[in-house]
Protein backbone atom coordinates (compact mmCIF):
# COMPACT_ATOMS: atom_id res chain seq x y z
CA UNK A 1 0.00 0.00 0.00
CA UNK A 2 1.71 2.84 -1.23
CA UNK A 3 1.56 6.65 -0.88
CA UNK A 4 3.57 10.12 -1.52
CA UNK A 5 4.96 10.18 2.49
CA UNK A 6 4.08 6.60 4.21
CA UNK A 7 2.74 8.67 7.44
CA UNK A 8 -1.03 9.39 6.58
CA UNK A 9 -2.96 7.24 3.72
CA UNK A 10 -1.18 4.36 3.18
CA UNK A 11 0.11 3.45 7.32
CA UNK A 12 -3.82 3.40 7.25
CA UNK A 13 -4.49 1.45 4.94
CA UNK A 14 -2.02 -1.14 5.60
CA UNK A 15 -3.17 -1.28 9.58
CA UNK A 16 -6.82 -1.70 8.11
CA UNK A 17 -6.18 -4.38 5.65
CA UNK A 18 -4.24 -5.75 8.56
CA UNK A 19 -7.11 -6.05 10.79
CA UNK A 20 -9.44 -7.32 8.11
CA UNK A 21 -7.33 -10.23 7.56
CA UNK A 22 -6.89 -10.85 11.02
CA UNK A 23 -10.32 -10.74 12.18
CA UNK A 24 -11.77 -13.21 8.84
CA UNK A 25 -8.04 -15.57 10.12
CA UNK A 26 -6.50 -15.09 6.70
CA UNK A 27 -3.49 -13.27 8.21
CA UNK A 28 -1.11 -16.60 7.32
CA UNK A 29 -1.76 -16.07 3.73
CA UNK A 30 -0.70 -12.11 3.67
CA UNK A 31 2.40 -10.11 3.71
CA UNK A 32 1.41 -6.95 4.41
CA UNK A 33 3.23 -3.30 4.52
CA UNK A 34 3.36 -0.02 3.38
CA UNK A 35 5.60 2.33 1.42
CA UNK A 36 6.23 5.64 0.32
CA UNK A 37 7.35 6.39 -3.29
CA UNK A 38 9.45 9.53 -1.78
CA UNK A 39 12.10 9.47 0.46
CA UNK A 40 10.78 12.51 2.77
CA UNK A 41 9.94 10.36 6.09
CA UNK A 42 12.09 7.45 6.17
CA UNK A 43 12.40 6.19 9.70
CA UNK A 44 9.19 8.43 10.65
CA UNK A 45 6.30 7.28 12.82
CA UNK A 46 2.53 8.09 11.22
CA UNK A 47 1.31 11.32 11.51
CA UNK A 48 0.02 11.22 15.02
CA UNK A 49 -3.73 12.07 13.33
CA UNK A 50 -3.32 9.03 11.32
CA UNK A 51 -2.31 6.80 15.15
CA UNK A 52 -5.17 8.93 16.45
CA UNK A 53 -7.90 7.60 14.01
CA UNK A 54 -6.86 4.45 14.15
CA UNK A 55 -6.97 4.38 17.98
CA UNK A 56 -10.46 5.50 17.90
CA UNK A 57 -11.22 2.30 15.67
CA UNK A 58 -9.13 -0.29 18.01
CA UNK A 59 -6.33 -0.14 15.63
CA UNK A 60 -2.82 0.13 16.61
CA UNK A 61 0.25 0.34 14.68
CA UNK A 62 3.82 0.52 14.76
CA UNK A 63 4.72 1.39 11.38
CA UNK A 64 7.71 3.47 10.25
CA UNK A 65 8.09 4.98 6.68
CA UNK A 66 9.87 3.81 4.54
CA UNK A 67 10.74 3.96 0.31
CA UNK A 68 9.25 1.46 -2.09
CA UNK A 69 12.14 -0.84 -2.69
CA UNK A 70 13.58 -2.55 -6.15
CA UNK A 71 12.44 -5.75 -4.31
CA UNK A 72 8.66 -4.59 -3.27
CA UNK A 73 8.06 -5.49 -7.30
CA UNK A 74 9.51 -8.45 -7.28
CA UNK A 75 8.18 -9.75 -4.18
CA UNK A 76 4.46 -8.13 -3.65
CA UNK A 77 1.80 -9.57 -5.76
CA UNK A 78 -0.46 -5.95 -5.45
CA UNK A 79 1.11 -2.89 -5.02
CA UNK A 80 -2.04 -0.95 -3.93
CA UNK A 81 -1.63 3.56 -4.53
CA UNK A 82 -3.74 6.04 -3.47
CA UNK A 83 -3.55 8.93 -6.32
CA UNK A 84 -2.81 9.07 -10.11
CA UNK A 85 0.39 10.83 -8.91
CA UNK A 86 1.04 7.58 -7.29
CA UNK A 87 0.63 5.27 -9.86
CA UNK A 88 2.42 7.22 -12.50
CA UNK A 89 6.12 7.27 -10.38
CA UNK A 90 5.36 3.60 -9.50
CA UNK A 91 4.57 2.71 -12.91
CA UNK A 92 7.70 4.84 -14.58
CA UNK A 93 9.60 2.58 -11.22
CA UNK A 94 8.50 -0.82 -11.98
CA UNK A 95 9.55 -0.14 -15.56
CA UNK A 96 13.20 -0.37 -14.47
CA UNK A 97 12.68 -3.14 -12.50
CA UNK A 98 12.97 -6.61 -14.23
CA UNK A 99 10.87 -9.42 -13.14
CA UNK A 100 8.24 -7.19 -11.64
CA UNK A 101 5.39 -9.51 -11.17
CA UNK A 102 3.31 -6.65 -8.79
CA UNK A 103 0.10 -5.47 -10.08
CA UNK A 104 0.23 -2.25 -9.70
CA UNK A 105 -3.27 -0.78 -9.18
CA UNK A 106 -5.57 2.41 -7.06
CA UNK A 107 -6.51 0.83 -3.84
CA UNK A 108 -9.89 3.56 -4.69
CA UNK A 109 -10.54 1.06 -8.02
CA UNK A 110 -11.94 -1.54 -5.55
CA UNK A 111 -14.45 1.27 -3.74
CA UNK A 112 -18.08 0.20 -4.11
CA UNK A 113 -18.88 4.01 -3.76
CA UNK A 114 -16.50 4.74 -6.69
CA UNK A 115 -14.19 6.97 -5.13
CA UNK A 116 -11.18 6.31 -7.02
CA UNK A 117 -8.69 8.40 -5.67
CA UNK A 118 -7.74 8.66 -1.30
CA UNK A 119 -6.96 12.52 -0.92
CA UNK A 120 -4.02 13.11 0.84
CA UNK A 121 -5.45 14.47 4.96
CA UNK A 122 -2.12 16.07 5.58
CA UNK A 123 -3.10 19.45 5.05
CA UNK A 124 -6.41 18.61 6.42
CA UNK A 125 -8.49 18.08 9.70
CA UNK A 126 -10.22 15.00 11.99
CA UNK A 127 -12.46 13.92 9.46
CA UNK A 128 -10.27 14.45 6.26
CA UNK A 129 -8.61 11.42 8.41
CA UNK A 130 -12.04 9.63 8.84
CA UNK A 131 -12.47 9.95 5.83
CA UNK A 132 -9.39 8.13 4.22
CA UNK A 133 -9.93 5.43 7.30
CA UNK A 134 -13.65 4.66 5.92
CA UNK A 135 -12.59 4.62 2.48
CA UNK A 136 -9.64 2.14 2.92
CA UNK A 137 -12.05 0.03 4.68
CA UNK A 138 -14.46 0.44 1.80
CA UNK A 139 -11.28 -0.69 -0.46
CA UNK A 140 -9.31 -3.22 1.30
CA UNK A 141 -12.84 -5.59 2.27
CA UNK A 142 -13.93 -5.25 -1.82
CA UNK A 143 -9.94 -5.82 -2.52
CA UNK A 144 -10.23 -9.16 -0.06
CA UNK A 145 -14.02 -10.11 -1.07
CA UNK A 146 -12.76 -10.58 -5.10
CA UNK A 147 -10.96 -14.08 -5.77
CA UNK A 148 -7.10 -13.92 -6.11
Amino acid sequence: LVSIGNICRSPIAEAVFRKLVTDEKVEHKWMTDSAAVSDWNVGRSPDSRALSCLRNHGIETAHKARQVTKEDFQTFDYILCMDESNLRDLNRKSNQVKDCKAKIELLGSYDPQKQLIIEDPYYGNEKDFENVYEQCVRCCKAFLEKPH
